[in-house]
C-alpha cells in the first residue's frame, strides 16, 4: 500500500529501470514510488508490457527534464515472427491474418533501406496515442474503429542481425515517436507472409544506457535504491552546460535572463546553467543570453561550500 502523501519525502534524481516482461510502464513508475517512498515521479517514454530494458523514471526535480530524455534516441533489439499478423502486433494479441510465405534473409536485406531514413509510419492500433481525449488501445479493446494516421518518424538504423525460417532479429535506432510494433507489421505486409513482434527490449534512451540499468530486486536490496538514483542532470546529458556564479544563478532562479561571457560561451540553442556542479535552469540563449525556461529548486549554496 501506498504511504500517505504526507508521509512521503522529497525525492530528486533519475532512476534507469530495467524493466521486466509483463509489467507495465505507470506500475512501475507506482512501484519505484513505493520504494523511495517519493512525492513525485514519472517515466521517460513508455515501454510496453510485453518488452524489457530501459524505462528511465524521473524523481521531483528531475520531472522537469523529461523532454530532453524523451526527444533522445532509443534503441531497440526485438525478434519478429513471419506467418501471423495480430491486432496488436505483437505476441499478446489476436490472429488477424495468416500465411504459409516465410521469407529468406536476402528478401529482409533488401528491404530494409525503405525503413530506414525519415519515413511516414502508422502506430499501432493498441498504443497510447489520444483520440478525441481517449487513448487508442482503450478504444480499441472496446471494439471500436480505430484509425491512426501515418506520421513522419527517423529511423537512424535497422539491421538485420540474424534470421531463421520462421523468424529474424533486428536492431533498431530511431527518434521519438517511432514504434517497433509498426515496423514488425510493415515488413511483414511487404515480404508477404505477415508478421508480429515476438520478443523486445530497449537498451537505450537518450542518455541512459544498459550501464546505469537497475533491476527491481537490486533496487529493493539493502542500500540499492540510494546506489542506482543519478543526479537530476543526468536527464540533461545530452546539453551544452554553463556554468554560472552564485549571483546570476539567483537571477536565473527569479526567471531573469543572463548573459553569457567568456571566449568558449555558447550563442544559440537550447543549454542549461549549473551553479557548483548543480543545475539551476534550462532555456535558450538569444543575443548572447540565457533565458530561462524551467528552473530547478535545489541547493547551489551547499554544493559550493562543499566544493570549496
Amino acid at each position: 500500500m501506498n504511504a500517505p502523501r504526507s508521509m512521503r519525502v522529497v525525492v530528486d534524481g533519475w532512476v534507469v529501470l530495467d524493466k521486466p516482461i509483463g509489467m507495465t510502464s505507470t506500475y512501475a513508475v507506482s512501484r519505484l514510488k513505493r520504494i523511495y517512498n517519493a512525492k513525485k515521479a514519472g517515466h521517460a517514454g513508455t515501454l510496453d508490457p510485453l518488452a524489457s530494458g530501459i524505462l528511465p523514471i524521473a524523481f521531483g526535480e528531475a520531472t522537469k527534464t523529461v523532454p530532453f530524455v524523451q526527444d533522445g534516441e532509443k534503441v531497440y533489439s526485438f525478434a519478429v515472427r513471419w506467418g501471423v499478423e495480430t491486432d496488436t502486433d505483437d505476441a499478446d494479441g489476436r490472429a488477424t491474418r495468416t500465411s504459409e510465405a516465410r521469407p529468406d534473409a536476402a528478401a529482409i536485406e533488401a528491404l530494409l533501406p525503405r525503413f530506414t531514413g525519415d519515413i511516414l509510419q502508422a502506430p499501432p492500433r493498441f498504443s497510447a496515442i489520444k483520440i478525441g481525449g481517449e487513448r487508442a488501445y482503450d478504444l480499441a479493446r472496446d471494439g471500436e474503429k480505430v484509425e491512426l494516421q501515418a506520421r513522419p518518424v527517423a529511423i537512424y538504423r535497422l539491421a538485420l542481425i540474424d534470421a531463421t525460417q520462421d523468424a529474424a532479429n533486428f536492431v533498431m535506432e530511431c527518434g521519438k515517436g517511432a514504434y517497433v510494433r509498426s515496423i514488425a507489421r510493415d515488413l511483414g505486409r511487404e515480404l508477404g507472409c505477415f508478421g508480429h513482434v515476438r520478443a523486445l527490449r530497449r537498451t537505450r534512451v537518450g542518455p541512459f544506457d544498459a550501464k546505469a540499468c537497475a533491476t527491481l530486486d537490486e533496487l529493493e536490496a539493502p542500500g540499492g535504491a540510494l546506489k542506482a538514483l543519478l543526479p537530476v542532470e543526468a536527464g540533461l546529458a545530452e546539453l551544452p552546460c554553463v556554468v554560472v556564479d552564485c549571483d546570476s544563478a539567483a537571477r536565473l532562479r527569479r526567471g531573469g535572463s543572463v548573459l553569457l561571457r567568456g571566449r568558449d560561451a555558447p550563442h544559440e540553442g537550447i543549454v542549461y546553467a549549473a551553479c557548483g556542479g548543480v543545475p539551476v535552469a534550462f532555456g535558450e540563449i538569444v543575443e548572447g543570453a540565457l533565458a530561462p525556461s524551467r528552473v530547478f529548486n535545489l541547493p547551489f549554496s551547499s554544493a559550493l561550500a562543499a566544493r570549496s
